[in-house]
């Protein structure tokens, strides 16, 4: 029986091998595998019984049954008789020779068969496959495969037989005229080949180890001569490249004197085939065997060979290599191993054919060439020791190639030469230079695509291969210490090795620890021995002027330092100590810091600090003007560096001033400025910046020299030289001059400030005066030069402030102030006013800044030129730039907002009176009130600044009036409400300054603090928020501020300034003016009491034609008083107005609410209008029952409507509690009753027609009209809280619709318990009487109302559980299944809201739930899964016997729910019986235990369900029927797998279930298979495909006792039929399933 089974099994899956999808195949053939690793010989003689009967399959599933058999034999071959065997290896003889064609998955499946059985049974394979070669016939090609697949699978038990194989192939080797078939000789000789030289190789493990070569020489040899003789002259490639192949390990076992013999044909005849093919990897690797044999044999014919092997090798190291194909960087590892070995036997004539042609100019051939240079100095190092010179030598040309790789690849022969000893000999030192130089290769000369192997670009640049080249020379090839030091210290100084510095200092710094560590002396560089290194004095000039960009090059600047650090001892020996000290500080400083975040003038200031000191250590006046001249010859070499060349200016003006020598000094200072290149800004600056420096030890020197150029030839001469060229003379003449200028302000900046004021005028400023021509000055010519401008500019700033900072300041009598000003302001007027392009603006009005704090003072009209002036070229500017737009313009504009300030800061402490505050507000009162917000904006702040600074310079010595505070006030307060926001939080500032100021000229102190004043801080963050209601009550604020403190006299002007406000083209300022002006009458009414009535009448009339809202509240004030006389009438009169209600007729009807008493008397009068009449009409159309068509009537509208505008004023909260009940009540119903309902036609035309910009912006619909009124009842109320949460919860928008509405009630009904609990008594009261109502709408809403309330406790808390229950069971017999739905959701909340009321109303709710399973004939009926849904909630908490009684039917109720169409349905049932088993945890009956067992096939299945909620519910139902099965390992992998947010692996949780289910349950088996056979048919494809996989895991860990239990012909019939099923997964799941059948089997 058990045969019969596997038979039928695997016949079974033979018959689905068929399938069309290659996933379904593949889980076939492993099945078959399966049942193969069980069973393996009744499975492989099923699998040759079907081939041999199914004769007409098709090769493809053959191909597919074969592989199968094979897989099964790789592992249970030795399981197999020898009968079996011989079956096998004759079936797959058969299907390998079945066709003569070349069927290749077909056959090498077979042959994969016969190369399996061969590994233990080799004797028969072979024995079978030597019948197959027939004397004189060609075998078949699948058998030469076999035959050499063995050889390499079994080469110690094929090699034996191979001696009959050759002689049998052999002589029909001529025969073979077919390529495929000599391709498939070829293939075999190979193997052969290869089997025999392994065999050869280890025959310490051979079974016969008398096997010598020559038992297979002569064979071998016939062999080669057919292929070589005949077949390689083929014109098939494919063909040749076999032969080829296979020559490569023949040629080991060709006897010595035939391979000697046939060398001279066989190397022609390989290297002739290197131009047929493109792929040569396989001519390489032959050629490779085929020359080590022939050294091994020791052959004198290479040597007449060479020539030709050396050009086609190096033919081919010269194909550019493409990393996308792997066999050409084969091909040039092959072809270097083949120059290997000629290396090593012949490396004379291997060099002789070489080093000439690394002359030639062609790239490919030189960077194939230095790439076998390299590879023989690295491979054949012992051949190439007395070679070392003439390849030194040759490489002179390659060293000058301008081409990348040509580079590349001499950097990497230079680096072997390294290691190898090659740099010590003569001529070394040019190789390290060449490094060097490649280290310097500027990135613009670096490839722009590199070699396609690199990820990274740059990392194989020749620059980047050079730097790793010479740090790994320099630091890992100890013999290269005493070549490259001190050698590579030469490099430092050259201006072309500048970008190399990096990398040099690196290595130079390694290499001078290295000497260290030896020793003293060995470190000291002996400069008499060593004339081309640069000098101590160079070397330190080089590394500090570099450091000055420390980020350059890689990181230059600490490189630098770290060497000068290392080189102490070689340039001074006192600097030590303090460079030990001081250079890691400098190095720390830039740890701390990037490139983006450095401070260049701080750390340039630290580098001359860092020069300064050491030149105080060294204190030698030789040493220091041997440094000062070395540093002024390096000058030239920074012409392309503008920064570190003004670096190296202030270098030597700092050793200058270190210099005791005035001769030395003057004679710098001359070159300097005879040498300077003028036209170059940043020289211009550096040179001013030295002369600056060295002022201040020598200033009578620096003057000197200045005033001796001017007058010497060589200034004249230039003059007159640049005067021939009239086009460019002025230019560079001016440049000359702006130098000189400069030059003299930095003399005075820097020059001791004792000393300066004497020079100021006599000596400097008349040279300044004399080298700017101006009319100011005496000449009328004006300068075209801005550099010029703006020198003077700085000049004379720098002159200024050194007057301000002099001690002597005050009784200096500045005579030209009056001229240098007006100058000032004609260079500020001739900028462009809305462009910033040059700093001339900013350093003009900051000279101003400094001139107007010198005597004489300024008269009042110089002044008031000057600030405007100023203010003109500053405030009109185009809006301040942002960063991306560069951030050098937004610095530019910064500082010159800056030195606005300053100056008038500077010009309003000259008059520190109210007057004088007067005269700078006034100037600033035009930009104030600017159209443009950015003008607006930099007034403000100036306006603020101007403040501050005057009150904190406030000085009062007598009671006087601040009499300007009214209008100052007036003119700032509006702006509170300015659009930009800076500029609102500036008015604050000033208005705060303002009144501090009124308290300062009341007497108080300077340091106190009034409450009220510093309120305004505090609303300073009101006025950032761009809300406007929270903008303008801040301004509100602010005015209820300066009533309290404004004086009385100041309060007509304050408000006749507000009222001109109110014109103001900005609308929020206008608004913030009306705002204020409210809030002082408000407050200050009483000292203006006639003029109230007259401020009331002018913004009633205002109401029909002013667009600001500001008007609005005095028509409503008439309004109230109107309403208070005839209540009645005006409220019958309102509701007469047309709807939508426009604007004016909103804002009369919130003028009714202002009084509480008569807020009261509006709301019962409309709540009466709306209640009066039915709230729709049904039309025609709806009593025919065609479409509905029901309309809303027109007073309830309307009166909703109003309702909304006097609920919505603040005033009417005292009368809407008064009126709570019923205004949400009615409401509530108003809202129920116009679900749907549409408006009269004319307005409907009115709607689409859009409302007048007069009309209230409301929604009009008649629902959401009352949703609206009804969420205004709860904002008035006090029940925000409600009504946010419904706003949150989406409540309102779900009560507008009818799909939505009754969900929103329900979110009404949570809200309002949870916030509004202490109303819903007299709420309840006034619903009692509506479920009885007509209208089935208010009955649905009504009772989804009350049910929600159910859900919270406030239903026990307010005692009001008896009577909602009883309310919702006189509903439970309702004609609408919607409403004893809801009577049902309603008892099932008693579980959330009451949980320990359940148990005393037990009976009762699962009586209503048990009636709700049975309701009605619909299988489907929403009231039966409100039920399941409800018992799921309630079963925790009714009596166990309550619950007992009904249990099972409850159970078996909800069973076909299970799989249920609809996806609730299945969801909830499930969920009930999973709460149905947590109930029963520990006390389960045995009949409930049999609906678990029943239900957990059925649950397991549906985890693979299509929809998530449903697998989630089968998850807590599982973990729920644990506990009852009474084991506990099942119940610990329920709780693991299958908690909520884990991600299943189903199948290894189903094996896991399936394993505990069958080791606990056995009984269980023929059960749950049963099931599965029912879900072989869901119409679920994943649960259908999950039934087999649940099958498959049941039987795998199923016992052989348990197959009575088993049907086993049913099951299989059953998985045959979905094998045919048309989804892929599920054909895959049945295969997988039958392979684990053979368990059962």
């Amino acid at each position: 029986m058990a045969e019969s089974s596997i038979k039928k099994l695997a016949s079974t899956l033979l018959d689905a091998i068929t399938d069309k999808d290659p996933l379904v195949q593949e889980q076939v053939c492993s099945a078959l595998c399966s049942l193969g690793e069980v069973r393996p010989v009744e499975t492989l003689c099923t699998c040759e019984e079907y081939l041999r009967q199914h004769d007409k399959l098709a090769h493809p599933y053959r191909a597919a049954v074969l592989r199968a058999m094979e897989r099964v034999l790789s592992s249970r071959a030795s399981e197999l008789d020898k009968d079996t065997a011989s079956t096998i290896i004759l079936l797959a003889s058969s299907e390998m020779t079945k066709t003569k064609d070349l069927v290749w998955d077909w056959q090498q499946a077979a042959s994969g068969v016969l190369v399996a059985v061969g590994r233990q049974f080799i004797s028969k394979v072979m024995e079978e496959l030597l019948r197959r070669l027939h004397p004189g016939t060609l075998p078949h090609c699948a058998v030469l495969h076999t035959l050499a697949s063995l050889s390499v699978a079994n080469a110690f038990g094929v090699v034996p037989f191979l001696p009959s194989v050759l002689s049998s192939l052999l002589p029909v080797l001529g025969m073979a005229k077919q390529d495929t078939v000599r391709v498939a000789f070829c293939s075999a000789l190979q193997r052969f080949s290869e089997g025999a030289l392994e065999y050869l190789a280890n025959l310490d493990r051979a079974p016969d180890p008398t096997v010598r070569k020559d038992a297979f020489a002569a064979d071998i040899f016939s062999a080669y001569d057919v292929l070589f003789h005949q077949w390689l002259q083929s014109r098939e490639a494919k063909l040749r490249l076999a032969v080829v192949e296979a020559l490569g390990p023949m040629s080991h076992l060709l006897p010595s004197e035939r391979l000697e013999e046939q060398l001279p044909k066989l190397l022609p005849g390989i290297l002739a085939l290197y131009k047929k093919h493109s792929e040569t990897f396989y001519l390489s690797k032959s050629l490779g065997q085929i020359l080590e044999a022939a050294v091994s044999v020791g052959s004198r014919t290479l040597e007449t060979q060479l020539d030709a092997l050396l050009a086609a090798l190096h033919s081919q190291i010269c194909v550019p290599v493409e990393s996308s194909s792997p066999l050409v960087m084969s091909n040039q590892k092959e072809v270097l191993r083949c120059f290997t070995v000629l290396a090593c036997s012949l490396p004379d004539r291997l060099l002789a054919f070489l080093l000439p042609r690394l002359d030639t100019s062609n790239e490919r051939t030189r960077v194939g060439t230095l790439q076998v240079v390299r590879h023989v100095i690295n491979s054949a190092a012992a051949q190439m020791e007395d070679k070392k010179p003439f390849i030194l030598s040759s490489m002179r040309l390659p060293l000058l190639d301008t081409n990348s790789k040509v580079k590349r690849a001499v950097v990497q022969v230079i680096s072997a030469m390294a290691h190898h000893g090659y740099l010590e000999q003569p001529g070394g030192e040019v190789m390290i230079e060449y490094i060097v130089q490649q280290c310097a290769l500027p990135p613009e000369q670096e490839p722009e695509k590199p070699g396609p192997s690199s990820k990274d670009p740059k990392a194989d640049s020749v620059r980047a291969v050079s730097v790793r080249t010479l740090y790994l020379v320099s630091t890992t090839v100890d013999r290269m210490s005493h070549v490259l030091w001190p050698y590579l210290l030469q490099f430092l100084t050259p201006v072309r090795f500048t970008r190399a510095l990096t990398p040099l200092c690196r290595s130079l710094v390694h290499l001078a620890q290295k000497r260290q560590e030896a020793g003293a002396d060995a470190f000291l560089i002996q400069y008499d021995a060593h004339a081309s290194l640069p000098s101590p004095y160079a070397v330190t000039a080089r590394l500090l002027v570099v450091s000055s960009s420390p980020y350059l090059g890689d990181g230059r600047g600490v490189a630098a330092l770290r060497l000068l650090s290392v080189l102490h001892p070689n340039i001074h020996p006192l600097l030590g100590q303090h460079w030990e000290t001081t250079v890691p500080l400098l190095l720390g400083y830039l740890d701390e810091h990037t490139e983006e975040t450095l401070p260049q003038e701080e750390w340039e200031e630290k580098l001359l600090m860092f020069l300064q000191d050491t030149l105080a250590i060294v204190s030698d006046n030789t040493w220091i003007c041997q440094l000062s001249l070395e540093l002024c010859r390096q000058l030239p070499c920074y012409d392309e560096a503008p920064q570190e060349k003004n670096f190296l200016y202030k270098c030597i003006g700092t050793t200058l001033g270190a210099a005791s020598s005035k001769e030395v000094v003057r004679k710098h200072l001359q070159e300097l400025l005879e040498t300077a290149r003028y036209q170059e800004e940043a020289e211009r600056e550096g040179l001013a910046c030295c002369f600056g420096i060295c002022a201040i030890s020598h200033l009578e020197d620096t003057l000197a020299q200045l005033e001796d150029f001017v007058r010497s030839e060589v200034f004249r001469k230039s003059i007159g030289i640049l005067n021939i060229f009239k086009d460019r003379s002025e230019n560079e003449v001016e440049k000359v001059k702006s130098a000189l200028v400069l030059c003299y302000g930095h003399v005075a900046a820097r020059a001791p400030q004792e000393l300066v004021l004497a020079k100021v005028e006599s000596d400097i400023l008349r040279n300044i005066c004399q080298h700017f021509n101006t009319k100011v000055l005496g000449v009328k010519v004006e300068t075209k030069d801005p550099a010029l401008k703006l020198c003077l500019v700085q000049s004379v700033c720098m002159v200024s402030r050194a007057i301000c900072s002099s001690t002597q300041a005050g009784s200096f009598h500045f005579t030209r102030k009056a001229e240098l000003v007006a100058q000032m302001m004609e260079f500020i007027r001739a900028e462009p006013p809305d462009s910033l392009r040059t700093p001339i603006r900013k350093k003009a009005m900051l000279t101003c800044t400094y001139l107007v704090s010198v005597e004489p003072a300024l008269d009042e009209q110089a002044q008031a030129d000057v600030i405007r002036g100023c203010l003109h070229s500053v405030m009109a500017l185009l809006p301040e730039p942002k960063e991306e737009d560069g951030g050098c313009q937004k610095s530019l504009y910064l500082e010159t907002l800056h030195a606005l300030e300053g100056l008038l800061t500077s010009l309003l402490q000259r008059n520190m009176t109210p007057q004088g505050l007067q005269i700078m507000i006034e100037h600033l009162s035009p930009w104030i009130k600017s159209p443009r917000g950015h003008e607006r904006a930099r007034a403000l702040g100036l306006s603020a600044l101007l403040l501050r600074h005057f009150l904190e310079q406030l000085r009062v010595s007598a009671l006087v009036p601040f009499h300007n505070l009214g209008l100052l006030v007036g003119l700032f307060s509006p702006r509170c409400a300015d659009l930009w926001p800076v500029t609102r939080q500036e008015a604050v500032d000033c208005v705060y300054s303002l009144l501090y100021l009124q308290l300062g000229y009341e007497g108080f102190s300077r340091d106190y603090r009034d409450d009220v004043a510093e309120r305004l801080l505090s609303l300073k963050d009101g006025l950032a928020h761009p809300d406007p209601t929270i903008l303008f009550h801040t301004c509100h604020s602010i005015g209820q501020i300066i009533a309290k403190r404004l004086p009385p006299d100041q309060l007509i002007s304050l408000l006749l300034t507000m009222f001109e406000a109110l014109g103001d083209p900005e609308k929020n300022c206008s608004r913030a003016a009306t705002v204020m002006i409210n809030c002082l009458l408000q407050e200050r009414g009483g000292v203006l009491q006639e003029k109230v009535p007259e401020i009331v009448s002018v913004l009633r009339s205002k109401l029909q034609e002013a667009q600001g809202e500001h008007v609005l509240p005095a028509a409503q004030h008439s309004v109230y008083l109107l309403a208070t006389q005839h209540c009645a009438a005006v409220v019958s009169s309102l509701l007469g107005s047309p709807l939508p209600l426009d604007s004016h007729t909103s804002m009369l009807w919130r003028a009714l609410a202002v009084e509480p008493r008569l807020a009261a008397q509006v709301l019962g009068l409309l709540l009466e209008k709306m209640s009066r009449d039915v709230p729709f009409k049904e039309s025609r159309a709806f009593l025919l029952g065609r479409t509905p068509d029901r309309v809303a009537t027109l007073l309830p509208l309307s009166a909703t409507c109003a309702l909304f505008e006097v609920l919505s004023t603040p005033a009417a909260g005292p009368a809407v509690l008064e009126l709570y009940p019923q205004l949400f009540v009615a409401l509530l119903l108003r809202v129920s009753c116009t679900v749907g309902v549409q408006l009269p036609r004319n307005l409907q035309a009115q709607e689409r027609r859009g409302a007048s910009p007069a009309l209230a912006a409301r929604n009009l619909e008649p629902c959401s009209s009352a949703v609206d009124t009804l969420r205004a009842v709860l904002l008035r109320s006090g029940s925000e809280d409600v009504a946010q949460r419904m706003d949150l919860e989406g409540g309102w928008e779900l009560l507008r619709t009818s799909a939505g509405h009754e969900e929103g009630a329900t979110r009404l009904a949570r809200a309002m318990a949870e916030h509004a609990g202490p109303r819903l008594p007299l709420v309840l009261k006034t619903l009692a009487c509506t479920h009885s109502s007509a209208y089935e709408n208010q009955r649905v809403t009504t009772t989804a109302f009350l049910a929600e309330l159910l859900n919270s406790n406030v239903a026990n808390d307010l005692m009001l559980l008896d009577s909602l229950l009883e309310s919702l069971a006189a509903r439970q017999k309702d004609t609408c299944t919607s409403v004893r739905r809801l009577v049902l959701r309603g008892l099932a909340n008693l579980a959330s809201g009451c949980p320990d009321k359940v148990r005393a109303h037990g009976p009762q709710l699962l009586t209503a739930m048990i009636g709700g399973l049975d309701d009605g004939d619909n299988p489907h009926s929403p009231v039966a899964l409100e039920a399941m849904l409800g018992l799921a909630r309630l079963v925790h908490l009714v009596e166990a016997w309550d619950l007992r009684s009904g249990l099972l039917h409850v159970a078996i109720r909800i069973r076909p729910f299970f799989d249920s169409e609809k996806m609730e349905f299945r969801t909830a049932s499930i969920c009930l019986f999973g709460h149905l088993n947590k109930v029963c945890h520990g006390d389960c009956e045995d009949v409930f235990l049999e609906q678990v067992v029943g239900g957990l096939a059925p649950l397991l299945l549906h985890l693979q369900d299509p929809q998530a909620a449903v697998a989630s519910a089968c998850r807590f139902a599982l973990r729920m029927c644990g506990p009852n099965l009474a084991c506990e390992e099942l119940s610990a992998a329920f709780q693991k797998h299958l908690q909520e947010g884990r991600a299943l692996h189903f199948g290894e949780f189903l094996n896991t279930t399936c394993k505990h289910l069958m080791h606990h349950f056995p009984d269980l088996l023929g059960r749950l298979l049963t099931t599965c056979l029912f879900y072989f048919k869901s119409s679920w494809e994943d649960v259908r495909a999950a039934a087999p996989l649940f099958t498959g895991f049941l039987v795998l860990h199923a016992e052989p006792r348990q197959q009575p239990q088993v049907d086993l012909d049913q099951l299989i019939s059953a998985l045959q039929i979905l094998l045919k099923d048309p989804a892929p997964e599920v054909r895959t799941r049945a295969a997988e399933a039958l392979g684990r059948l053979v368990k059962l089997a």
